[in-house]
């Protein structure tokens, strides 16, 4: 009887009480800054200059495998465990579950920047209780993997039947020593570790704040929707936000891509758009293109905007930064990859097979250089009109407005379009 009632008085009140409070959360957003290309796209700047505003800014996947440098009052910070918003002495930096926390680097990372100046970051970092340790033999044996696969390219199964047989004999472990350096970390991490979910959640519920998170890695290099074998051991897509920092999708607010104007990628296979001539080598050079983490030389090519779009497709860009522009100021033209073909046509999506990516010909839009020196621009006019043809152009294909171009290393070589 008393369900019949209930069940008519909902329907006499169409999307009553608890549904309409449902589909209508309250609280605060988190704004997302993601990768867009292969990783090195300049993520970084674009946190540090949201960082600056924000209360909280969080990681929420990777690990000390990622590299951010930003470079503030001509200092130059470089950050693989640290949210990059740890140099504002304003917010509190949140390293998530998702994040998997080499201690010894984390420390030598907090060493090697407090060197430049960064002060009391101890008092404004909270790490999740629920975030995962990795210990020097994992990037030992991480490195005996590497060097069996480069051995056994080719041969998948025997490979992995090789692996799991050998486990890895040559591996020494000072099992004490480690040990005890283990326990002189967790006495001084232990002030810093607090319940993750319930940080977040108090977070999006309380008072308005602005909430940032960072990505690390970048689209393509997606555990799932990278391109495999050559990926990391994580989501940097969007997904990675909600399952790295325990936070509900429709908390997701802001999604910025960033984007270099042209594109790099580190190790070996497939890159479309790759320049193995006197232009890769120019942007190469010009570009400073070195893994943050390896020091590995990048290999360098015309910006691809299949990629752009795929990366789209996953993340729902709001907005873009679109970084190292001035890096194309000496060029006579630029070339933009707009689509893919393959037997001569055209196809909608990006082959998540790397043998048909490597066969895919690549069609480009080609575009005068502007000949300009832009790194003194500070707003859109200053830019010359080949330029904004450039960034238009990338607007137009993609079908997301440019929010942010980058012509320089320091915070002022932003410029905010809107």
């Amino acid at each position: 009887m008393s369900g019949t009632r209930a069940s008519n008085d909902r329907s006499s009140h169409p999307g009553g009480g608890l549904k309409r409070a449902r589909s209508e959360p309250g609280g605060n957003k988190v704004t997302v800054v993601l990768g867009a290309q292969w990783g090195d796209e300049g993520k970084g700047k674009v946190v540090d200059l949201l960082a600056t505003e924000s209360d909280i800014v969080c990681r929420c996947q990777g690990g000390n495998n990622a590299g951010h440098t930003v470079v503030v009052d001509g200092k130059e910070y470089d950050f693989h465990l640290f949210p990059s918003g740890i140099i504002n002495p304003k917010a509190i930096s949140f390293i998530g579950n998702g994040v998997v926390i080499h201690l010894p680097g984390l420390f030598e990372e907090a060493e090697k920047n407090e060197k430049k100046g960064l002060k009391d970051w101890e008092k404004r970092l909270i790490i999740s209780d629920r975030a995962h340790i990795v210990f020097d033999f994992h990037q030992a044996v991480d490195g005996l993997q590497e060097v069996q696969r480069q051995a056994q390219e080719g041969k998948k199964f025997k490979n992995l039947a090789q692996q799991y047989k050998s486990m890895f004999p040559t591996l020494e472990i000072d099992v004490e020593g480690q040990l005890k350096k283990l326990k002189g970390y967790a006495e001084k991490i232990r002030p810093m570790v607090r319940d993750g979910v319930y940080f977040m959640y108090e977070a999006l519920h309380g008072s308005p704040k602005k909430i940032l998170v960072e990505g690390a890695n970048a689209a393509l290099l997606d555990i799932d929707f990278g391109t495999y074998p050559f990926v990391t051991s994580s989501n940097c897509t969007v997904g990675g936000v909600c399952t790295g920092l325990g936070v509900p999708p429709q908390h997701v607010g802001d999604v910025y891509g960033v984007v270099k104007a042209y594109t790099t990628r580190v190790g070996i296979g497939a890159f479309p758009t790759e320049q193995i001539n006197e232009i890769g080598d120019l942007l190469q050079s010009r570009g400073h293109e070195w893994g943050v983490t390896t020091g590995r030389k990048r290999r360098c090519g015309w910006l691809d905007l299949v990629i752009l779009k795929y990366a789209h497709m996953i993340n729902g860009f709001t907005a873009l930064a679109l970084t190292k522009l001035d890096i194309l100021d000496v060029l006579d033209e630029i070339k933009i990859g707009v689509a893919y073909k393959l037997g001569g046509k055209r196809i909608p999506y990006f082959p998540a097979n790397q043998e048909i990516l490597q066969k895919v010909e690549v069609e480009y839009e080609t575009m005068p250089g502007w000949k300009t020196d832009t790194t003194g621009a500070r707003k859109w006019e200053d830019l010359p009109p080949k330029a904004q043809n450039y960034i238009r152009c990338v607007e137009n294909h993609v079908g997301v407005p440019v929010k942010w171009v980058g012509v320089g290393k320091s915070r002022e070589s932003m410029i905010q379009l809107f």
